[in-house]
């Protein structure tokens, strides 16, 4: 019996530990080290409606407990992609998981669009609602509730495949976003994504990135995250993808005991290629430890009566 098999909004995942957006391209990066349909899902790096370019450099600098990272998204757009790299992924028999962004809502719903002619080897959506929303000033849609309701109304109505909202944790309330996302009718929430960080060379007396701030992940996010994923697992009824300083079996384990129904390592694979493997072979040992017959068996017991 494979304890780990998870289904979510529809789709089989062999086992429920993913990649995460922009730590693992579009899986050819790793292919020495893991075979892609060996993990639950690829989620490609964020993917937009023509080529970015991304941010000036430098672009990366290593924290006490984890890094900042400035790419600025870059990538090389979803044509790109629809031809080149999904191809790719089909042929390795990958499930994918298509991490979405945009500077507008017109952007995000044609990429969407576009995406609807390969609903069996797309197998969700994952929404980056982290981007700046140009018609309201540069602010992120993921920081609004009624923007998060609005932007996501949009998407599902012209959408077949699953979508996932990922959450920004650069807000006051995640609670709040996330309920707005749940409501638009989205089929799993994925939390969270970078927390906002600078770092100044005080030899130089300037900020280190050249974008100046740049998203924190690693370690030193996790106890954030892990909170996120206890509080919205509680609120809301949709599946959660819990990510942030996953560095191995324990960190994992405690994400689904917090509610996640799968999770997304990403800043652990610069350190370890093979941490995925690894962090399978863990959970199931700990569910054989624990006379566990299924992962579902301890997702959300840190709260559950």
């Amino acid at each position: 019996m494979n304890k780990l098999k998870q289904t979510l909004f529809g789709v089989d995942f062999n086992n429920p530990v993913f990649s995460d957006s922009g730590t693992f391209g579009y899986g050819r990066d790793y292919e020495d080290f893991i075979p892609v349909n060996e993990i639950g899902a690829v989620v490609t790096k964020g993917t937009s409606l023509v080529e970015w370019k991304g941010n000036p450099a430098p672009r990366i600098y290593e924290t006490a407990a984890g890094m900042l990272n400035s790419i600025g998204l870059q990538n090389p757009g979803i044509e790109h992609f629809l031809l080149n790299d999904l191809p790719y992924l089909i042929e390795k028999n990958a499930k994918v998981i298509l991490n979405v962004a945009g500077h507008t809502a017109e952007q995000y719903e044609e990429i969407v669009t576009k995406c609807q002619d390969y609903t069996q080897q797309i197998h969700a959506l994952e929404i980056n609602i982290s981007c700046p929303n140009v018609t309201e000033g540069g602010m992120a849609f993921g920081t609004n509730p009624d923007i998060v309701y609005e932007l996501l109304t949009k998407l599902k109505k012209v959408s077949d495949i699953p979508l996932i909202a990922k959450l920004s944790p650069n807000v006051t309330d995640i609670v709040e976003i996330a309920k707005a996302a749940e409501s638009a009718q989205v089929d799993s929430l994925s939390l969270i994504n970078t927390l906002s960080g600078i770092a100044i060379d005080i030899k130089t007396k300037k900020p280190v990135l050249g974008n100046i701030y740049g998203g924190l992940s690693g370690p030193a996010i996790k106890p954030v995250a892990l909170k996120m994923v206890y509080q919205v697992s509680q609120a809301c009824k949709v599946p959660i993808i819990g990510m942030g300083g996953i560095m191995n079996s324990t960190d994992a384990i405690e994400f689904f005991l917090a509610g996640a129904s799968a999770i997304q390592v990403g800043t652990a694979v610069f350190v370890n290629p093979k941490v995925h493997h690894e962090i399978i072979k863990g959970i199931n040992q700990y569910l054989s430890d624990n006379n566990y017959t299924h992962l579902s068996d301890i997702i959300g017991l840190s709260w559950k009566e």
